[in-house]
């Protein structure tokens, strides 16, 4: 588990599995399983109870079609339509304390592979 070269929003493309070659963008990263749900990828069939919680609460019963989550190996990021590898440059930045004064710190900033701008 380390940090994702993933982020929520990002646009990727699938490279492995039974949706190789599909690309959508990314709902939700689960950094503790290092998995990612991507919008009309992996998708499956839930079959769902009905909950009978009183008045509007209830949820009806049914069979529902979700995005399951996919390993982030399995994907790639898309920059301009084109698959691009990250990597991270360290950039040093000013920061504020609530008390006014400012102190230099170290931010990591996404970087593309191919041709070495910001993601």
């Amino acid at each position: 588990m380390g940090r994702s070269h993933i982020k929520k929003g990002d646009t990727v493309k699938v490279i492995a599995g039974k949706d190789k070659g599909g690309s959508g963008k990314v709902i939700a990263v689960l950094t503790q399983e290092d998995r990612v749900i991507v919008e009309g990828i992996n998708l499956i069939k839930k079959h769902t109870k009905v909950q009978d919680q009183g008045g509007r609460a209830g949820t009806t019963g049914g069979i529902v079609t979700t995005e399951a989550p996919i390993h982030v190996s399995n994907v790639q990021l898309l920059e301009g339509g084109e698959p691009v590898r990250v990597g991270f440059r360290r950039e040093t930045v000013q920061k504020r304390r609530p008390d006014g004064s400012t102190y230099a710190a170290e931010r990591s900033v996404r970087i593309s592979r191919k041709t070495g701008k910001d993601i």
